[in-house]
């Protein structure tokens, strides 16, 4: 590596863009943090690069006092809160490890994140706080807890190691400090997987990451002239590495919301005139699914960074909304594919990008020809092995690269011309009746639905117990308590063919989702299980 090229590697990393932003322009916007109080208002905090770099200094500070060195971990439990980003810069500047966990997340999931990361301390909201003081007994390793006190009632409990309010120790003098992260390829964080379907794995995350993400900024649509919004959680790698490292990297401004409101969407992105956004695949049946408004186009968005539009609302989406849909295919482990407006196919999530080599395989390892189904593999374009490691799981990192090819997991298929498909989650595939089933051709007709405020189909082992055949199960949380399953079969039998029309309708409260807005089916299926009087089949109606 040339010494230009390790200087502009290290300038890539998120501590260093703050510092580097701080010292030119110290008050330039850098972030500003919304969310929508008790009464419908929308309330903001913002972050200059001047902030952002003293409080992470601060922060980064008060970590070596406690005793942190290299190389520690600590965690942040939090909704997305300016401190959120105060204690990532703070990491960097201390060269430690965070650990970013869902605050929803509680109980034995908890206490194992806690403990298999062995975190040293804790940065945590005051709403998720209950559920770490139930497992504190058990976590000894824990030396400090900072909490970010949302609530003016909030009191700071007694007992807590080392504990305080992070309000107080943002008041501390501005330490001079300079950046311990000077290596690229060093682990910035640990991201846990979203353990859809069993218990997740700590990804160990690069700062090239980042890095290479905002790279590809202009490519995007993401420079400095632009206003980058998201709703998705910063514990998640979309966020993190697509919007807030490019705001970082580019000098955008960037507007995150304190978690995703479909309902508030709009509105947020009118009022800070935000130019895109980053949607996942159950966000967009979410915000699709909502009731078609007289200004839904009159907005300032000009496109949105998709993963997963269904093909079926693609076009219907772009006009609604007034905007384009640059589609794209990540993991959080690695592995890129784009399909830029106008350029590929729609239902395509694109090809990968010059620095990359994918292709489709199946169980051999041999391409499988245009059409037919196998698994997503990557590897990079001088033949070299992407690298992916997962936290003190060196077997399950060999096997994601697994001779030599990064395996997504993932049951693609390309087209004549090279463009890939997604088909399914290997392991979630749902065929019935001897029919593959497409699960997003269901969830759009359902969306569409006035009775139907959000939607998410999975499927189950068959009834019939035939092998490698499900049953569909359609989960829907109602607008109302007096929605009638019957209308909503009949719906189905009208808009769908018959092997598409849902066994089992199942009513829920909210449809469970990681931290990426992700669908989580086993939740669902415990659900199922368990709630046997909110599923309906048609022969009870």
């Amino acid at each position: 590596m040339s010494e230009k090229s390790s200087r502009e590697q290290i300038a890539s990393m998120l501590p260093h863009c703050v510092a580097d932003w701080a010292e030119r322009e110290p008050e330039r916007r850098a972030l500003t943090f919304v969310h929508v109080d008790d009464s419908g208002a929308l309330v903001e905090e913002t972050r200059s690069y001047g902030q952002l770099w003293d409080n992470g200094r601060r922060l980064a500070q008060l970590m070596k006092d406690t005793g942190m060195r290299r190389d520690d971990h600590f965690a942040i439990m939090m909704q997305n809160h300016p401190e959120f980003v105060d204690a990532m810069v703070a990491s960097g500047v201390s060269d430690t490890i965070f650990v970013c966990i869902d605050p929803r997340v509680q109980g034995d999931s908890l206490r194992f994140m806690l403990e298999f990361a062995e975190c040293k301390g804790i940065v945590i909201a005051d709403y998720a706080l209950p559920q770490l003081q139930k497992i504190l007994p058990d976590l000894g390793m824990l030396r400090w807890i900072w909490v970010v006190a949302t609530s003016p009632t909030f009191k700071l409990p007694v007992g807590l190691p080392n504990g305080a309010l992070v309000s107080d120790l943002l008041e501390i003098p501005v330490p001079d400090l300079e950046i311990s992260a000077r290596d690229p390829s060093a682990p910035m964080t640990l991201l846990y997987t979203s353990g859809t379907t069993g218990d997740p794995k700590a990804i160990m995350t690069p700062y090239s990451r980042m890095g290479v993400i905002a790279g590809l900024g202009d490519m995007l649509g993401m420079g400095a002239g632009n206003v980058l919004y998201t709703g998705l959680s910063l514990t998640h790698a979309n966020a993190q590495l697509i919007t807030l490292g490019n705001a970082l990297w580019h000098g955008s401004h960037g507007v995150i919301s304190r978690r995703f409101t479909k309902s508030r969407l709009w509105d947020i992105c009118r009022a800070y005139d935000c130019t895109q956004f980053n949607l996942l695949g159950g966000m967009t049946t979410a915000i699709y699914s909502e009731p078609v408004r007289p200004n839904d186009a009159d907005n300032p968005v000009q496109r949105v960074l998709s993963a997963g539009m269904p093909a079926g609302i693609w076009k219907q989406f772009e006009q609604r909304f007034n905007l384009r849909v640059y589609e794209f295919y990540g993991t959080a482990e690695g592995g890129l594919t784009f399909n830029p407006p106008d350029v590929g196919p729609i239902g395509s999530v694109g090809k990968p990008p010059p620095n990359m080599i994918a292709k489709v395989v199946d169980g051999n390892d041999d391409e499988v020809p245009p059409g037919e189904h196998g698994e997503l593999v990557f590897k990079n374009a001088d033949g070299s092995t992407p690298h992916v490691e997962y936290y003190k799981l060196p077997e399950a990192s060999v096997e994601k690269t697994r001779g030599g090819w990064f395996r997504t997991g993932d049951i693609f298929y390309a087209d004549e011309d090279g463009w890939l498909y997604f088909v399914h989650r290997i392991g979630d595939a749902i065929r019935s009746s001897g029919d593959f089933i497409d699960p997003n051709v269901i969830q759009k007709i359902l969306a569409e639905h006035p009775d139907i405020d959000d939607v998410f189909v999975y499927g189950i082992p068959a009834e019939s117990g035939v092998p490698g055949e499900k049953d569909v199960v359609a989960a829907v949380v109602p607008v109302s308590s007096d929605v009638e399953p019957a209308r909503l079969f009949a719906y189905c039998r009208q808009h769908l063919s018959g092997n598409f029309v849902p066994k089992y309708i199942q009513f829920m409260k909210e449809i469970p989702k990681t931290a990426s807005e992700k669908p989580q089916v086993r939740f669902c299926i415990d659900a199922f299980n368990a709630e046997l009087g909110t599923v309906y089949t048609e022969s009870m109606q």
